[in-house]
């Protein structure tokens, strides 16, 4: 069992370091928002949460932020899409 705790260990590093970078990605000059994430905002204030369906079907739960001089959604960390039930 003592084996096993350094395996979970690295393996969660290595996913918290790979969701680290990709944050950094997201917030790197000209990187726009979807523009479902946009219109989503349109008409709202800063703060409001907001959800809009993906291109894929997926709905998405997010906050109003101000991005590039233009309010788009942001989804809570961590939060994945829900999957439309058909």
């Amino acid at each position: 069992m003592k084996t096993i705790y350094p395996f979970i260990l690295c393996a969660g590093s290595i996913l918290f370091s790979g969701n680290l970078l990709a944050q950094e990605d997201n917030q790197k000059p000209g990187h726009k928002p979807p523009q479902e994430a946009v219109t989503a905002c349109k008409g709202k204030s800063e703060g409001d949460i907001v959800s809009f369906e993906t291109p894929h079907g997926d709905t998405v739960e997010g906050t109003c932020k101000l991005m590039q001089e233009q309010l788009a959604a942001v989804p809570a960390k961590g939060e994945r899409p829900k999957r439309k039930k058909d």
